[in-house]
C-alpha cells in the first residue's frame, strides 16, 4: 500500500487502552490511515475525537457506536474486543468485503464458526496474539514437540494483567495448539486446564496449562519441555502493547487484494508450513 495512498483501517473498542494503542501506532504506520472509530452503545467516549483520546491530536474522526457506517467506508478493520463483539463485527465486515484482523481471544467453537462463514465472503485474519515473536515461538514449539515426543512432558505457562478475563490466554492455546500439532494430536482431548487435590500421576502426552493473573504483565509465557534430567524453556515476554498492534497493521495490509478466507499470523509473516514448503 502507497503514502500516496494509505489504506483506511477502523479500530473497534477504539476507547480502551489496546483501541488507543491501535489508533497511535496507525497514525506512525506508512501505509496506513485511520477512518473510522468504533465503541459499544453508552460508552462515554462516543462523539469523542478518536485521536484525542489517543493522544495524537485532533484527527476529526468522531467515535460511534454505528459499526455498519464505519466500515462501508474503510478497508478493514481491527478488532481486540470481546467474542461477542467480534462475531457481530465479523457479519458486518462480511456484509461489507473489508479485511477482519481479529486479536480477539475467548471465542467459543460456536463463535469460530460464525467467523469461519464470514471468512466465506471476505478476509479474516484471526490469531491469539499478532506478534512475530510469540507467532515464531509457535513454530519451535512444534518443531520442539515433534522432535522430543512423549518423553518430554510440555506445560505451557502464562502470565496477564490482573484485567484479562479469560484463561489460558489466547497465546497459551495458540502455543498448545502449535505443541499437539507436532505430535499430530489433537489438543481439547489431550489438555490438562486444572490440577487440584490428589490428582494421581501426570498422564503420558498430556499438554498442561497454568495460569497466572496480577499487576500490570502485558503477557508471559513460556513453553516448558521436561524429561528425564533436562528440561527446556521456550519463553516470550511482551513488554508493551505496541508489538500487538504493529503486527495487526501488518496483517490488515497482508490481506489487501487477497481472496476470501480465514488467516493466520504464521500466513502474514510467512511463517505456515505452505509458506516455508514453499
Amino acid at each position: 500500500m502507497s503514502i500516496e495512498n494509505p489504506m483506511k483501517l477502523a479500530v473497534t473498542g477504539a476507547g480502551g487502552r489496546m483501541g488507543q494503542t491501535l489508533i497511535r501506532i496507525i497514525q506512525a504506520t506508512p501505509g496506513a490511515t485511520l477512518a473510522g472509530a468504533i465503541e459499544r452503545s453508552g460508552s462515554p467516549h462516543i462523539g469523542q475525537d478518536a485521536g484525542e483520546l489517543a493522544g495524537v491530536g485532533h484527527l476529526g474522526i468522531p467515535i460511534t457506536d454505528d459499526a455498519l457506517s464505519v466500515f462501508v467506508g474503510v478497508e478493514g478493520v481491527l478488532d481486540f474486543t470481546t467474542p461477542a463483539a467480534t462475531i457481530e463485527f465479523a457479519e458486518l465486515a462480511a456484509q461489507a468485503r473489508i479485511i477482519h484482523v481479529i486479536g480477539t481471544t475467548g471465542c467459543s467453537a460456536e463463535d469460530n464458526a460464525k467467523i469461519d462463514a464470514a471468512a466465506r465472503h471476505a478476509v479474516v485474519v484471526k490469531s491469539g496474539n499478532m506478534s512475530l515473536g510469540v507467532n515464531l515461538l509457535g513454530v519451535l514449539v512444534k518443531q520442539a514437540a515433534k522432535a522430543l515426543g512423549e518423553e518430554f512432558d510440555i506445560e505451557i505457562l502464562e502470565m496477564h494483567h490482573k484485567h484479562k478475563v479469560d484463561a489460558p490466554s489466547g497465546t497459551a492455546l495458540l502455543l498448545g495448539e502449535a505443541a499437539a500439532d507436532g505430535r499430530e494430536i489433537g489438543l481439547s482431548q489431550h489438555s490438562v486446564r486444572v490440577r487440584d487435590g490428589h490428582t494421581g500421576p501426570r498422564q503420558t502426552g498430556t499438554i498442561g496449562f497454568a495460569t497466572l493473573r496480577g499487576g500490570s504483565v502485558v503477557g508471559d509465557h513460556s513453553v516448558i519441555l521436561a524429561g528425564e534430567g533436562e528440561r527446556i524453556t521456550l519463553s516470550h515476554h511482551a513488554e508493551d502493547r505496541t508489538i500487538f498492534a504493529r503486527g495487526a497493521i501488518k496483517a490488515a495490509l497482508w490481506g489487501k487484494g487477497r481472496k476470501p478466507g480465514l488467516y493466520s499470523m504464521l500466513d502474514v509473516l510467512g511463517l505456515s508450513d505452505q509458506s516455508i514448503s514453499n
